[in-house]
């Protein structure tokens, strides 16, 4: 059932919101190929990491997570994705 009176624009929302200092959901693949300071700048500038795990996951992580539990950052793997966020971005898990 549709509301005629309700009219969602999200192309105008979506200019109107300011991504610059981060705050975005970045979707990527972690093999090895991109630098670890990259990843842990993102989270820095307040970025949630969603990454493919393409490898052994403990390999891949083994300077990350140090990294990010350093700043008082969450990581959590589920399925064949790692999710990383910043200290202030709960990730919550307890319907898993």
């Amino acid at each position: 059932m549709s509301n005629p009176d309700f009219d969602l624009d999200l192309q105008s929302a979506e200019k109107e919101m300011d991504f610059s200092d981060g705050e975005r959901i970045v979707l990527g693949v972690l093999d090895g190929t991109t630098p670890i300071e990259e990843r842990v700048e993102a989270v820095d500038r307040g970025n949630v990491l969603v990454l493919a795990v393409e490898g052994d996951l403990n390999e891949l992580a083994s300077d990350l997570a140090p990294a990010i539990k350093k700043r008082g950052g969450n990581l959590v793997h589920f399925r064949k994705f790692l999710i990383v966020s910043p200290p202030d971005f709960e990730i919550d898990t307890s319907e898993l």
